[in-house]
């Protein structure tokens, strides 16, 4: 039995399967469905868990080379909100890109976490170094 890190088997499962280069989504409550996308739901409750609580959780269990989030996000969210989400990536490059842009990535992502935040343009995707 797992007594510490990523207790979920479905989530350890798909973490697994993280290789060089490919990308995970981490999502809010109201991001679209992708039939072509392994998609696995925490969501309990409005904000559990956040994006940034599975964002914790994943950040030592796999490498991240970089990460995009959508442009939409530093314009809906406060100035603190936005320093948490780097200061929590640390030396991870975050890179910004049109909402639109950001949702074209989506598809050929191994998987996606979705997660009951109610941030505004919360979603992330995580591309392995």
């Amino acid at each position: 039995m797992l007594r510490t890190g990523i207790l979920n088997p479905a989530v350890l499962s798909l973490l697994a399967r993280v290789r060089h280069t490919n990308t995970l989504v981490i999502a809010d409550r109201g991001f679209p469905f992708w039939p072509q996308i392994e998609t696995i739901d925490l969501s309990l409750v409005d904000d559990v868990p956040t994006v940034a609580q599975v964002l914790n959780a994943i950040l030592p269990a796999i490498s991240i080379g970089r990460v995009f989030a959508a442009e939409e996000f530093r314009t809906h969210n406060r100035p603190a909100r936005i320093e948490t989400l780097q200061t929590q990536l640390g030396t991870i490059p975050l890179q910004f890109e049109p909402h639109l842009e950001f949702k074209r990535r989506v598809p050929t992502a191994i998987g996606l976490i979705r997660t009951g935040d109610t941030t505004p343009y919360a979603n992330l995707i995580l591309e392995s170094a």
